[in-house]
């Protein structure tokens, strides 16, 4: 290794230009990273491949401008040097240059990152009075010269760049080394190539647009940022005030927020996020972009808007839900960008004629309504017109309204189901390629000659319940992806064996794998309505990790031993096991054998082809499982009822399709008891798993907290529930639940449903964290009411439970420490793991969201609204707005926004009929009324909570997503269909069968303490200092991620 010095020339703080002189180490044996090598370098990770006729290094210059070409999968031993990567990361900034480093991750990609700077034969100091950017280039072509010379000469390396000067004095200097510009490559390597083609005219085109933009238009539209050094000392000085912008997607032109992030805001004593009032306030910043806001005087604060506008529906957004000022500011700088991918729709025809001169310059129309509109150029446009299209942004100067940007690529023509779906997905950054062969060559082969078992190793290793235990599922109807099991046994102690199976996926994916490393990337299954995108390759989640009926599988287990009367826990045990599922139910099936109703076994397979006799005796065994896993699960949730516990709502609406994918229905999943027994029993692994593996790895364990809400959320709830005549006390979960458990009008049981969804709107999201980042006190899980929280119990289709299986089974392993610590991350990689995968599961669950909007949408579109009776419904106001009502619609789950008030001015006025018509009027609303009075005919004053006649129609968009629109026919309730009947009662039913468990185990507990008279230790176990509460949350609340239980793996 040789010493020598690197000098370098940085910014300080005010500016000034500051020299470094470093120490920089050089090394001959920094590995070329290729399979073609013949001299002994180390073979670790990725090599490129040696099957290509050339390998191309790319210049500093050409992998900032086109890196997104080079994403290409088709471009081939692609030579990364570690000089362009660092210019990238510090030209183009963190979000770019992450681009790069997932593409050099990416196994599927044959391209690699050289160490040329380290590399003693291929580093070049540069010149006195040399420029950075000619350093850059002649140091790129050396390392390229290295690598030429590396291999013998038996590799062409092609670099290219876009430098005329450097191609004229090094193109001919060493043979076997080419110097070509961009363009020229793309021509001559790939002339078939057309999307790369097209991308770099749509990119070449933008760079020109812009250079010529800032000659030509030396008036501002936008002040200048701040700089970068002047916005980091002003966040620390408190005069800026550093949040993540927040567009609302309902009043994208003036409505924006700043959620607050930093030590800054605490000493300013601000309780609500930072409005930012129109696009000049926002300077030029975009949806999801970190940025520095200055707080205008509190006499030009404004209030957020209470009128409803098009396409409202209920969602959790910044600030105070009334008009009452709030606190205001303008954003002067912004910190990060974090500009993704955009599906855009072109003009119109008739839009394209009215655009004038220099038709080549285009505004395209964003999907996503909080994205402004963007300027591209391109000669496409018309061709495009029917399209979906996918553009990115590449700057916003000063002196322009809109942002500038390039086309990339097609995705389906507007309507069409493929293309929406796939614009549903590049607008949440989802990649869903198939699975590479390198990943597949990792999966065990399985065919009927060579089917699949459990080996004589394994067998050694592991506990095996196989014939010792029923071991049963129950999921959702159509699961393939079953990831746990449940098991329940009478012990020679007479005490119970309560046990939770958890399928082995880590015995299957590696650490630092091909398929760990897409499982990562991933980081969770995406279920849409009609169909998912699986997190591992279907061999593993649909087949040998899939704990399916009458096969053995490898699984790791979580088994509790109770006491037999009083289910106290006594021990547990985390064992690595072999298992084999007795029956795959689905919850249906199993909530009959709970109520009693045989019958249901005529739809259990595996006990169709028994005799009658060994038919009986399984059921019977089966049912006595059923019932006493219940039994459990009713005793645990009565303990953390009487320490506060708050259930809440949410609606979660199945799309039933035929064999075709035509919808047939839209279906409200009902709530059944079986589903908190399943939850129950998971929440309870999950729990003990997390002390398990805190306690062995205190600063490396990943779990999952939920910080408590923030108290003006729960504003509206309040507001509600007071115009009914119930107090809501919010200042702790177990209050809360108090006052919901009181908040209960025994003539319409929606009204309490309702309260419920509106305190789940109120929640914050959960979210993992490593333990080393946070201190013990902020582990807790707000919803959960427990001190320690993780997710262990879907590690198919979630990778946060892989980490936690690995962290699990090294804290149980019975070998030396050391081994399993060095597969396991540390604190800051685990750190940057959680955010990544945090993000993952807010695209998945947004992409569903949206996905069942889409599919609610279709139903809706081809009906008649006046003539087919489908499309008039019940609904219940929940919120009261200037112009008009929220209104839910039970019977299909929707929430959307009925008008008293239309574009022409009319107000809704009630007829001789009872129907509704449109009239000259005028509102008046206070917090929980609003009354419509027309000029002729009858008023019409509707509250919270009435029952109304709703009309369901379709509001086709061309630029966006199409909407749900409501249209009150009628002031009074629409006749209730059987279908509504049903789910009121099933609602009662359920409600009933709680209160009376919970009341018998209530008084279960009262007993117990009063015999013992100290804090039994379970209760310890689940209790939350200051007032905390516990929660159990429905398996159909997917949209706050509070409760991600294996319930929820339907389609």
């Amino acid at each position: 290794m040789r010493r020598t010095e690197k000098v370098l020339q940085l910014r300080g703080l005010p500016g000034r230009p500051v020299r470094v002189v470093r120490e920089h180490y050089l090394r001959p044996d920094v590995p070329c990273g290729s399979a073609l090598c013949r001299a002994a370098c180390p073979r670790d990770g990725k090599l490129l491949s040696d099957d290509v006729t050339h390998y191309v290094v790319p210049d500093w210059k050409v992998v900032q401008d086109f890196l997104e070409i080079l994403e290409f999968p088709e471009l081939r031993g692609i030579v990364f040097m570690q000089t362009a990567c660092q210019a990238l990361q510090h030209q183009r900034g963190r979000r770019q240059y992450n681009k790069l480093r997932n593409l050099l991750r990416d196994a599927r990609r044959d391209c690699i990152k050289f160490f040329n700077e380290f590399q003693e034969l291929s580093y070049l100091p540069r010149e006195r009075g040399e420029s950075v950017e000619t350093w850059q280039t002649r140091s790129i072509y050396n390392a390229a010269v290295w690598y030429y010379n590396h291999f013998g000469g038996q590799m062409p390396i092609v670099m290219v760049t876009d430098d005329e000067d450097s191609i004229q004095q090094l193109g001919s200097e060493t043979e076997g080394v080419y110097l070509i510009s961009f363009k020229n490559y793309l021509d001559n390597f790939w002339p078939d190539l057309k999307a790369a083609h097209e991308l770099f005219d749509s990119i070449l085109q933008s760079q020109r647009e812009r250079e010529s933009e800032s000659q030509e238009n030396h008036g501002k539209e936008y002040p200048e940022h701040v700089p970068l050094e002047t916005l980091e000392a002003g966040i620390k000085s408190r005069r800026y005030i550093q949040g993540v912008l927040s567009v609302n997607k309902h009043r994208a032109q003036v409505e924006a927020f700043v959620r607050l992030q930093g030590a800054s805001n605490k000493e300013k004593d601000l309780k609500t996020d930072i409005l930012i009032y129109g696009t000049k306030a926002r300077n030029r910043a975009i949806h999801g972009d970190v940025v520095a806001v200055e707080l205008l005087p509190q006499s030009e604060w404004k209030g957020r808007i209470a009128a409803l506008c098009e396409n409202e529906t209920e969602e959790k957004t910044s600030g105070e839900a009334h008009s009452e000022p709030m606190p205001t500011g303008r954003v002067v700088g912004i910190i990060q960008k974090n500009w993704r991918d955009y599906v855009v729709t072109f003009p119109s025809k008739e839009e394209s004629q009215s655009r004038g001169k220099n038709a080549q310059k285009v505004l395209v129309t964003p999907w996503d309504y909080r994205i402004p509109k963007i300027r591209i150029s391109t000669h496409q446009a018309e061709a495009l017109q029917d399209f979906r299209v996918v553009v990115r942004i590449d700057s916003w100067e000063s002196n322009s309204m809109y942002p500038n940007g390039h086309f990339v690529r097609v995705l389906g023509r507007i309507g069409d189901l493929e293309g929406e779906i796939q614009t549903i997905l590049v607008e949440n950054s989802i990649s869903v390629s198939p699975f590479s062969e390198a990943q597949m060559g990792e999966m065990p082969v399985v065919n009927p000659e060579k089917p699949w078992k459990v080996t004589p190793e394994e067998e050694l290793k592991r506990v095996d319940l196989r014939d010792s235990h029923l071991v049963f599922s129950i999921d959702p109807k159509g699961c393939e992806d079953v990831d746990d099991v449940l098991s329940i046994a009478m012990l020679p102690s007479g005490n119970l064996e309560l046990g939770v199976h958890i399928a082995d996926v880590t015995h299957f994916v590696a650490a630092g794998s091909y398929t760990d490393m897409e499982a990562r990337a991933r980081a969770t299954t995406y279920y849409l309505a009609d169909r998912r995108y699986d997190m591992l390759p279907a061999i593993l989640s649909a087949n040998l990790c899939s704990l399916l009926g009458s096969v053995d599988r490898y699984a790791v287990s979580v088994m509790w031993e109770l006491e037999k009367t009083s289910y106290e826990i006594k021990k547990v045990r985390y064992k690595r096991t072999i298992i084999r599922s007795s029956y795959k139910l689905v919850y249906e099936a199993a909530q009959a054998l709970l109520d009693g109703d045989l019958t249901a076994a005529a739809d259990i397979p595996e006990l169709k082809e028994l005799d009658e006799n060994t038919r009986k005796q399984k059921l019977d065994e089966l049912v006595w499982a059923i019932g006493k896993l219940t039994d459990i699960a009713r005793h645990v949730r009565a303990k953390r009822d009487s320490c506060g516990a708050l259930e809440l709502e949410g609606v979660e609406v199945q799309v039933q399709l035929d064999d075709k994918k035509n919808i047939n229905d839209l279906v409200p999943r009902q709530p059944l008891e079986v589903h908190e027994t399943v939850a129950e029993c998971m929440i309870l692994a999950n729990h003990w798993v997390a002390k398990k593996i805190w306690e062995s790895f205190p600063h490396q364990a990943l779990l999952r907290q939920h910080p408590p809400p923030r108290q003006e959320f729960f504003s509206e709830l309040r507001e509600c529930a007071n115009a009914k005549g119930f107090s809501i006390d919010t200042r702790s979960n177990k209050s809360l639940a108090e006052s919901l458990d009181r908040a209960v009008d025994l003539s319409d049981p929606l009204v309490n449903k309702l309260l419920r969804s509106m305190a789940t709107q109120a929640m914050s999201n959960a979210a993992y964290f490593s333990t080393g980042s946070c201190p013990e006190e902020e582990f807790l899980h707000y919803g959960l009411a427990l001190d320690k929280y993780t997710h262990f119990t879907s590690p198919i289709r979630r990778y946060a439970d892989i980490v936690v299986h690995r962290l699990l089974l090294a804290a149980t392993s019975k070998e030396d420490k050391a081994g399993p610590r060095e597969t396991l991350f540390g604190n800051k990689e685990l750190e940057e793991l959680s955010r990544h995968i945090n993000n993952r599961n807010r695209a998945a669950q947004h992409a569903q969201k949206q996905s069942t909007e889409l599919f609610q949408c279709m139903y809706f579109k081809d009906k008649d609204a006046d003539r087919d009776e489908s499309c008039t419904a019940d609904g219940i106001i929940y919120s009261v707005r200037t112009n008009g009502v929220l209104v839910f619609v039970p019977r299909y789950g929707i929430k959307g926004a009925a008008y008293l008030k239309n574009k022409e001015g009319l107000v809704l006025s009630r007829c001789s009929t009872g129907k509704c018509e449109w009239k000259p009027g005028s509102l008046q609303r206070s917090s929980s009324r609003i009354t419509s009075t027309p000029t002729t005919g009858d008023s019409v004053t509707l509250n919270l909570f009435d029952h109304l006649t709703v009309q369901i129609s379709v509001q086709s968009l061309r630029c966006h997503a199409d909407t749900i629109r409501l249209q009150i026919t009628s002031c009074k309730p629409y006749k209730t269909s059987a279908l509504e009947l049903a789910q009121s009662s099933h609602i009662c039913k359920t409600n009933l069968v709680r209160e009376v468990t919970k009341t018998v185990e209530e008084a279960q507990l009262a007993y117990d303490r009063a015999k013992t008279k100290v804090i039994d230790e379970e209760y310890e176990e689940y209790r939350q200092t200051k007032g905390a509460s516990l929660y159990q949350l429905l398996e159909e609340i997917k949209d706050l991620a509070l409760l991600d239980v294996s319930a929820d793996c339907g389609a």
